[in-house]
């Protein structure tokens, strides 16, 4: 009985050593820590594509002009406990933002305007897509920074 007595509290110690040294944090270091600075809000996308990986935007294949368009927003969490007020959604204007292919191809460099909208106007062959197809998709990249912190948006557009 005497020998139960001293390895309970020495089993105990030890338990309690693993299970803190086993809850210690380790960085993952294929993901990034930062968190986007802005919601970037893909104009013409469909319910949800905020939160959505990859937004798509349908085209007809025989529009003559496609409206890249999308929209950037800083999120106002000042009254996220006040539920009559909740969050706000601020335009951010003066941001530069780079438009691309995924292939790399720089489709535009565009400025945001006091309604926090970037806009470029393409046609399917400058988007590398000489004759559209319906269900035919084109990735696109929306990349910036805003306060120091470089963000990138991927969306799509679909020939209709």
């Amino acid at each position: 009985m005497k020998n139960i007595k001293t390895y309970i509290p020495a089993l105990c110690l030890a338990l309690t050593l693993s299970l803190g040294l086993a809850s210690c944090r380790e960085e993952d270091p294929f993901l990034d820590r930062d968190v986007a600075p802005v919601l970037v809000d893909i104009v013409g996308a469909a319910f949800g594509a905020p939160i959505a990986s990859e937004p798509t935007v349908g085209y007809k294949a025989t529009a003559t002009k496609l409206t890249l368009s999308a929209r950037l927003l800083e999120l106002d969490k000042t009254n996220i406990l006040d539920h009559t007020k909740g969050i706000d959604s601020i335009p951010v204007p003066n941001v530069p933002i780079k438009i691309t292919l995924r292939t790399g191809e720089i489709l535009g460099e565009v400025t945001s305007n006091a309604q926090g909208l970037v806009t470029v106007d393409k046609t399917w062959a400058e988007l590398g897509v000489p004759a559209p197809k319906a269900g035919g998709v084109t990735k696109i990249s929306w990349t910036g920074t805003y306060k120091g912190i470089a963000f990138t948006r991927f969306s799509q557009i679909q020939a209709n």
